[in-house]
């Protein structure tokens, strides 16, 4: 059994990306310390935890309760290692999608995996990591996530009005350490940006791992980064001009690749 559960649930647009990037180009290295279940291993519990935060209700609640309990069965050996389970998605949608206005879904959610993680390895000290970011900057991002990604026009003034309670992402820090009884532990990304590592270094810090091994773990190039206004404007106006998903993505491809050259 692991010694040791960390669990990374969040929040979108904190580096995340950056945080599994990073973990995932060092599993060679780190694999004697840690196991790693990241966003990609579990795309069906994702799509659970995604479903309670859209619709909140008891059945889909026990499906993604299911679901995290097949993660737990399917995980090999790992005497005395830390395991880190990473996916911004445990803690539910991305505010701003559809009707969704925050992350009040993500403490009954992580108190549930808590409870399944402490039945399954009750001697394992379990620990839950969230990343933050300041307000503004978080609205900034997610705006930009959500016109990437969906068929959102709203402009990021009307945005930012729109879904400023849900970037108090520290009262949601302090709303989950009282509800689920293990440690809490948070950074902030803005504190991250002179570490060697990145967003990574504060997660890694709860590992415990050789100061030697430290030392070799390599940062790869930031993750899921945003452009500039006139990108996002652009596909904004993407958004607006195409009624179709394909014509749309399509369009927004185009954009952004031009933007990158």
């Amino acid at each position: 059994m692991p010694r040791r559960i960390i669990l990374h649930a969040g929040f979108h647009k904190t580096g995340t990306s950056s945080i599994q990037a990073t973990l995932r180009e060092n599993r060679v290295a780190l694999k004697k310390h840690a196991a790693l279940r990241l966003r990609w291993h579990m795309q069906e519990l994702i799509s659970a935890t995604r479903g309670y935060s859209t619709w909140r209700d008891p059945l889909t609640l026990i499906k993604a309760q299911d679901r995290f309990e097949t993660v737990m069965n399917e995980l090999p050996g790992m005497p005395r290692r830390t395991l880190i389970i990473s996916a911004e998605e445990l803690s539910g949608h991305l505010p701003g999608r559809g009707d969704l206005d925050d992350y009040s879904a993500a403490p009954v959610l992580l108190y549930a995996f808590w409870e399944i993680m402490t039945k399954r390895y009750p001697e394992a000290e379990i620990l839950l990591y969230l990343s933050t970011r300041a307000p503004e900057a978080w609205l900034k991002s997610a705006h930009w996530e959500h016109v990437k990604a969906s068929n959102m026009t709203m402009d990021a003034d009307a945005f930012c009005d729109r879904y400023l309670a849900a970037a108090n992402l520290e009262g949601m820090v302090a709303d989950i350490a009282s509800r689920v009884p293990c440690p809490v532990h948070h950074t902030a990304l803005e504190d991250c940006r002179d570490l060697p590592l990145g967003p990574a270094d504060p997660l890694l810090d709860l590992c415990e791992l050789p100061l030697s091994l430290r030392a070799e773990l390599v940062a790869p190039p930031p993750a899921n980064t945003r452009l500039g206004d006139d990108v996002l404007n652009a596909m904004i106006e993407a958004n607006k001009n195409h009624r179709t998903p394909d014509a749309r993505n399509a369009a927004k491809a185009a954009i952004l690749a031009e933007a990158r050259q």
